[in-house]
């Protein structure tokens, strides 16, 4: 009985899940029908406007052509008239002395004939009808003024639906990935002189390969392009890959997008570790500042807990001072004295990477630099063999110098307002450079034995810090040129065990 109740419960459920399924499928085609119902309204309303405007193209050429053509009719009809009008009056005047010579033929008196005669000879002389054109001044003639839209009629027979681009192709070997930036580049797969502008999306992902359906990145879109590539700039790198797609516009229609591309864009990204700094350093993920009152403070709320704990009535509080916000402090004990120090939350452990570090202008003093893991809870950066750094000091005299084993090189050189590190762990190799110049400050050159954690110190300042960050083309040369020439780096070059 129970094992029926089982199967049949089984099968409700199954048929409720169908049920489900369907009800949903109908919701998507109810929703899909109302879409082809509202868009293909748009389209005729669209093309309805299309042919409106056709229309008035056509009826205002139409206008203007006929315009023409009275105004040459106008203007013959006028000199054809003025023409009429000058011979009909010499004609006339040509008829009144043809009359008064042929009366002139009976005068009998020789003397009064003389006279008839001159005047007529004068007359004739002065006549009009002989200094008048007999050719007309223009012609009857309008065949320049005639059309042939044969042509025209053929290109709008040949009017049909805008063509829906093709995808474009995106060229992997032709893409760029370097210095915080992406360029991308694409193709068509065939010339399409319809196309009006590119639209390329693109998102962050952690995931090899083609984008996942499920990524918790969203797209995000750069419309607009005119051209065949387009540089992102000024990324941070804070996941390993990056998707990309790309589709071609016309005036009415985007196309399909292209095939994503994922292009690698790793890089190191790291916090500053909260739970491991002194006491007086307040920190957050990418900035730490010095706090004079910090570390007092905490030691007093840790003792006034531990008395509590001592009463014989356990604090209920006491088990959440390690596991509470940073800001609660009672259990960073992993640097002390006057290390005020702090390390990054992310080991190197191979590969070559690089940071920057900003200091405030009225820090003190502060250290960049690298050290193992089991750097000690009183030892300074760069004062010790397991770490390494830059070192600034700006109470009462400014000094710059780099440091590692108790040892100091002075730097003569301007300090920089942000200084790069440069780590390269299989090669054995730590530079420091001014971050905009990309001047070579310092370089350490020995051999990691084990992993590297970024390093910290500040006093009376603060630092800000930061990551997902690629090794910038520009020190990438300096170090092939760098490589092999480190004199710069005599006096400190240590391989340590």
């Amino acid at each position: 009985m129970d094992a029926q109740k089982e199967a049949l419960q089984r099968i409700i459920s199954t048929l409720a899940n169908k049920n489900d399924e369907i009800q949903n499928f109908i919701d998507t085609l109810s929703h899909t029908l109302k879409g082809v119902q509202a868009n293909s309204s748009n389209v005729i309303a669209e093309l309805d406007e299309e042919f409106d405007g056709l229309y008035s193209i056509l009826d205002e050429m139409k206008e203007s052509m006929t315009n023409s053509i009275k105004q040459e009719q106008a203007h013959k009809s006028q000199e054809l008239q003025n023409q009429l009008s000058q011979c009909s009056n010499a004609l006339e005047n040509s008829e009144e002395l043809l009359e008064f010579a042929a009366r002139s033929l009976d005068i009998k008196d020789p003397e009064e004939f003389s006279k008839a005669a001159r005047q007529i000879k004068d007359r004739v002389t002065m006549a009009s009808a002989f200094r008048i054109s007999l050719k007309p001044k223009v012609s009857d003639n309008m065949t320049h003024l005639m059309v042939d839209f044969s042509q025209e009629r053929q290109m709008l027979q040949a009017l049909k639906f805008l063509p829906v681009p093709k995808a474009p192709e995106i060229d992997p070997v032709e893409c760029l990935v370097a210095d915080n930036a992406v360029t991308i580049v694409w193709r068509m797969p065939e010339e399409d002189n319809k196309i009006d502008h590119f639209v390329l999306e693109y998102r962050k992902t952690n995931f090899d390969g083609l984008p996942r359906v499920k990524d918790e990145t969203c797209w995000e879109l750069i419309d607009y392009i005119k051209g065949t590539e387009y540089t992102l700039s000024g990324l941070k790198f804070d996941s390993k890959y990056m998707n990309f797609r790309v589709r071609a516009c016309n005036k009415a229609v985007a196309g399909e997008y292209s095939d994503p591309v994922t292009l690698e864009t790793k890089a190191l990204v790291f916090s500053l570790d909260n739970t491991s700094s002194h006491l007086n350093l307040k920190v957050e993920d990418s900035y730490v500042e010095w706090d004079p009152t910090g570390g007092k403070g905490q030691e007093n709320k840790i003792k006034g807990k531990e008395n509590k704990g001592r009463s014989g009535t356990p604090s209920p509080k006491r088990t959440s001072i390690s596991s509470r916000s940073p800001s609660i402090r009672g259990s960073r004990d992993r640097f002390t004295g006057e290390s005020y120090t702090v390390l990054g939350d992310t080991a190197i452990e191979s590969g070559q990477h690089y940071w920057e570090v900003r200091a405030q202008k009225d820090c003190k003093s502060y250290s960049v630099g690298v050290a193992y893991k089991n750097l000690g809870k009183f030892d300074q950066l760069g004062k010790t063999n397991t770490s390494w750094c830059i070192h600034v000091n700006n109470w009462l005299q400014t000094t710059f110098a780099a440091k590692h084993n108790n040892k100091a090189k002075a730097l003569d050189m301007t300090v920089p307002d942000r200084i790069g590190v440069y780590c390269d762990f299989d090669g054995g190799q730590l530079s420091f450079y001014n971050a905009s110049s990309k001047q070579l400050l310092y370089t350490f050159k020995t051999k990691f034995t084990q992993p590297l954690l970024p390093g910290f110190m500040v006093w009376c300042g603060g630092l800000a810090l930061s990551t997902g960050l690629q090794v910038p083309s520009a020190v990438k040369m300096l170090q092939k040129s760098e490589n092999g020439l480190s004199g710069s780096a005599t006096s400190l070059t240590n391989v340590t065990q």
